[in-house]
């Protein structure tokens, strides 16, 4: 009887407190209307998300992802795959201080140098100023006429040189002349070195004496990586959607190994 006179008593409370409720509601109907958003066409404006997977990328955008990730899915030969195999970040620095010496003069310089040289003669004086000073040398056919003269001391090759078959000869014509080389991330940081966009490869001839020794251990870090002509080919990496059915497969095999042997 008890529990039943309590259950009425808290019924009839609820029903007061919806009661007022429902009073103040429409007492301030005015103050706070609902407006659901709808998000049918023409309605609402759209709420934000990433529409990057819907966006027509422009055609060269669309070839570059794809050859991307053709290179990744085929087996890459051998004399391609070397030029994945690039000097590390340490000695990348070491290399960029020396060659950052050894920049080329841009058109300003070059003017002056000239100008001076021309002055001196018109004057009669000796000039002080050597004739040609000592900086990096790039541009594949000079390169090339460098590497078969030996006079290069060091040759710099960008590892994403497009199309490839630019500079796939060069490190075995480095291998053959027996003139040192490297294979360095980037053809635009090579590029800034020559106050130009992008650089396939540059080439040392000559340094300053307080450098000999600096050039001369940088080579001896290097050499060894590219001592022997490449024989490794390129892994295959697969896709997410393979890589599950390959997995699937896999595990398949081991149920199939446990039932038999198990």
């Amino acid at each position: 009887a008890g529990s039943a006179r309590t259950s009425g008593i808290m019924a009839k409370s609820r029903r007061v407190a919806a009661n007022k409720k429902n009073k103040a509601e429409t007492k301030h109907a005015h103050l706070f209307k609902k407006t659901p958003k709808d998000f049918r066409i023409g309605r609402s404006v759209q709420p934000k998300q990433n529409l990057s997977r819907f966006v027509k990328w422009p055609r060269y955008i669309r070839i570059q992802r794809q050859k991307a990730i053709l290179k990744q899915r085929l087996r890459v030969p051998p004399a391609v795959n070397q030029f994945s195999n690039t000097i590390d970040k340490n000695q990348a620095m070491t290399l960029f201080k020396l060659l950052a010496k050894y920049r080329p003069e841009n058109r300003k310089e070059k003017q002056e140098r000239l100008k001076a040289i021309a002055e001196d003669k018109v004057n009669n004086a000796k000039s002080d100023k050597k004739s040609k000073p000592k900086v990096l040398k790039y541009g594949l056919n000079h390169i090339t006429s460098l590497v078969e003269s030996r006079k290069a001391k060091l040759v710099v090759i960008a590892h994403d040189v497009d199309p490839i078959e630019m500079v796939i000869w060069l490190p075995t014509l480095c291998r053959k002349m027996k003139v040192p080389f490297c294979i360095i991330k980037g053809k635009a940081r090579l590029g800034a070195l020559c106050h130009m966009k992008t650089c396939t490869a540059v080439a040392i001839t000559d340094v300053e004496k307080q450098d000999d020794r600096a050039l001369n251990q940088f080579v001896a870090s290097v050499q060894p990586m590219y001592e022997e002509a490449p024989r490794a080919w390129g892994a295959v990496g697969f896709g997410i959607k393979s890589r599950h059915k390959i997995r699937a497969r896999e595990r398949e095999l081991e149920k199939e190994k446990a039932k038999r042997f198990g």
